[in-house]
């Protein structure tokens, strides 16, 4: 049970998703551990067409990468990504 905003729930309250840690991979792959314990791969290039992350495409910007407060950010954090975004594209690694 928890209590939020002064209403009782008899559920466990859900912990927000975090990016543990995050490396790149070739052809702008993001590796991730996540906080469930879950590691998966994020292609970086379905973002390539927002506009706020053109400059992902250049390889030493995307290969900075590093993780703050759970999320992985570039640009010493300019530039960031939701965590549960990422969880939800991501593709599992083979054990």
């Amino acid at each position: 049970m928890y209590v939020k905003d002064g209403i009782a729930y008899a559920d466990e309250q859900e912990q927000p998703i975090k990016v543990l840690s995050a490396r790149p991979l070739k052809n702008y792959g993001l590796w991730l551990r996540f906080s469930t314990g879950e590691t998966k791969i994020f292609d970086c290039t379905k973002l390539f067409d927002f506009p706020a992350f053109q400059k992902l495409k250049d390889e030493e910007v995307f290969n900075s990468v590093y993780v703050d407060y759970g999320f992985p950010v570039w640009c010493d954090g300019e530039l960031d990504i939701c965590p549960h975004t990422l969880y939800e594209g991501s593709e599992r690694t083979p054990l």
